[in-house]
Order: C-alpha cells, then structure tokens, then sequence
C-alpha cells in the first residue's frame, strides 16, 4: 500500500512564502477569485460580469475591445459577458458617433443598481484583504502590483 504524502495547505511550504512569487500570485488570484465568486452568487452575476459592469461605471461609454483590455479578457469572452448582461437588462449597445460599425456598451439604470450592489460585496472582501496590512505596507503592495501590470511585457 501507497501511503501519499497530505499536500500542503496555502500557506504552507511552497505554497507559503517561500514559494514562486508567480505561483503565490496566482494561488492569491484564485482565492480572491472564488471569495467574490461566493459573494456575488445569489445576484447571479460573475465576477467578470462584475469587473464589465464596474469599469462601464467607471469610464463611461466603451467599445467591446476597450473593455476587453479593461477587464483582462478577450475580445470573445466579452462579448459573451454582455451577451448575458444585456438579456438581463444591464447593459445596452448604441452605434458610435464617429465610427458606425463600433457599438458602444452603455450601463443601464438596473447595471448601476446591480453592480452597487455586487460593490458592497466585493468592499467586504476587500476589507478583508486590508485587515492583514498597515497602511504603509498596503501602499507599497498597491504599488507593486501596479508596477507589475504597467512593466512587464504585454501583447498589446
């Protein structure tokens, strides 16, 4: 008989800090990930839906492919992310001004509605992810990852 070693835990060996900086990223992703999924759920919106909605609200007007870069998703994900938020209500297409074959996704009044619900939601696991950190400490953390974002090499 076998006897298969019990895996660690996060935060555990690897999986704590003395493991890849990528693959520490990546567990924390999915963590936070799976939190908002929990916490959304009984809105019946996904945390992508909820990233569209929230950047609609954010900058206004926006193309399919604007949004796609926002959201970090492809230009198809996304176009299957308002496919489901437009049955629904939240979002609508208009014709742009200047180029008529760009349709501009526009957050309805039950968008906004829905997604300062859904931000409540996501503030509490924010707090959460901040009950761990001095102020100081947070800056720099924010910083960091944004530093990350805007330096390392991207497709675009």
């Amino acid at each position: 008989m076998t006897i298969t070693p019990r895996l660690p835990a996060p935060g555990e060996a690897k999986r704590g800090a003395d493991g890849y900086l990528t693959y520490l990223l990546r567990q924390a992703s999915a963590a936070v990930r799976l939190a908002m999924e929990r916490e959304l759920a009984d809105l019946a919106v996904t945390p992508p839906q909820f990233s569209a909605l929230t950047m609609l609200m954010a900058y206004g007007e926006l193309s399919n492919a604007e949004l796609a870069r926002l959201t970090l998703q492809t230009p198809q994900t996304v176009s299957v992310i308002i496919g489901n938020l437009e049955r629904r209500g939240m979002v609508v297409k208009r014709p742009d001004h200047g180029n008529g074959r760009i349709l501009r996704l526009v957050i309805t009044t039950d968008g906004r509605r829905l997604a300062e619900k859904c931000k409540v939601r996501a503030d509490r696991i924010e707090a959460l992810l901040q009950t761990r950190l001095k102020p100081a400490t947070e800056r720099a953390v924010r910083e960091w990852l944004a530093a990350l974002a805007r330096d390392l090499p991207q497709d675009d």
